[in-house]
């Protein structure tokens, strides 16, 4: 590549990941990271942004290697005493997770926007990519389900994705913005857009559902390419298994590229599912095969790496 940016996608675990692959493969200044925010959501008070903080945490090296989300080494006393006081204690809050919501809730009050906070806090945890909200306006999921509407976290967390889910709402899109920082990017001619391997309902579609998004993404000139979060037929983390079935699609790499069809331009699906490449292919999205599952950060570098090289073959072959 030339040395133009690369913009990643991404949810929170599984797009951490390769995040954390990516900060290794691509010199920090030419690497933007955009997260979702239509997860955050606010309790006891505070506001909770989980899937931004999953990225600062993965990129800080304070994330839980064993969780893959929260902080290592993290104390619960917070969540002992709310207990016991017979409060809510569905959504655990570690001590010194709990610092940066207190820290976060109390910008927000003084005016400060999401941007400008989480680039504070980047920079105190000594991230030196870029880490951009999707967008400073609240955003919130809402699942529908066979047991009504839920928001994000109480049907992923406290009802632990057992409900069947009908549908999807993103509240507050209509108004939300793109976060300026990346629409001044994608006008700078960036190298790649990369969507990580992230829940493509949930995580994804809220960033491409933001009013002007998909155009500004289509129109940088920059190739885009998915990373199937989808393995063998199997999520490697979260419900998206479950939520393309019950959506009525056979959990695969294919009905991944088939959600992306039409707005990626590539897709990268594992060596597990080779046999689903010319049916991939078959849909004009370009394909390449590697090892996706990240067990460790070899691993995330390496599938990083060749991710990068893949959108930087399909460049040289776009026309748009």
């Amino acid at each position: 590549m030339s040395g133009g940016r690369v913009i990643v996608i991404s949810g929170g675990v599984g797009g951490a990941k390769l995040v954390l692959g990516l900060a290794h493969a691509v010199p920090a200044e030419r690497l933007i990271v955009v997260t979702n925010t239509a997860d955050d959501f606010d309790h006891f008070g505070l506001r909770i942004c989980p899937d931004t903080d999953t990225v600062l945490y993965t990129l800080s090296g304070l994330a839980d290697p064993g969780k893959g989300w929260g902080r290592v080494d993290e104390t619960w006393t917070f969540m002992g005493a709310m207990k016991a006081l017979g409060g809510a204690d569905w959504f655990s809050l570690g001590d010194g997770d709990l610092a940066l919501h207190v820290l976060r809730t109390e910008r927000l009050r003084a005016g400060a926007n999401l941007t400008e906070i989480t680039r504070d806090v980047a920079t105190a945890m000594g991230i030196d990519a870029t880490v951009l909200p999707m967008c400073d306006q609240p955003v919130s999921t809402k699942v529908d389900t066979t047991q009504g509407r839920l928001a994000f976290q109480e049907y992923f967390v406290r009802e632990r994705c057992v409900p069947r889910v009908t549908g999807f709402e993103f509240n507050g899109i209509d108004t939300a913005r793109v976060n300026p920082a990346l629409a001044a990017a994608l006008a700078d001619r960036p190298e790649a857009i990369i969507i990580a391997p992230s829940n493509p309902f949930v995580s994804v579609d809220p960033i491409l559902a933001i009013p002007g998004m998909r155009d500004l993404l289509r129109g940088c000139g920059a190739p885009i390419v998915a990373v199937s979060p989808i393995v063998g037929g199997t999520a490697i983390k979260g419900p998206a298994a479950k939520m393309f079935s019950e959506a009525g699609h056979d959990p695969t790499a294919l009905a991944v590229a088939r959600h992306y069809q039409g707005f990626a331009d590539g897709i990268v699906i594992d060596e597990l599912d080779t046999g689903l490449a010319s049916d991939v292919a078959a849909l004009g999205l370009g394909v390449e095969v590697l090892p996706t599952i990240m067990c460790d950060l070899q691993t995330r570098i390496d599938l990083a790496s060749q991710t990068v090289a893949f959108a930087s073959r399909l460049g040289g072959g776009l026309e748009r």
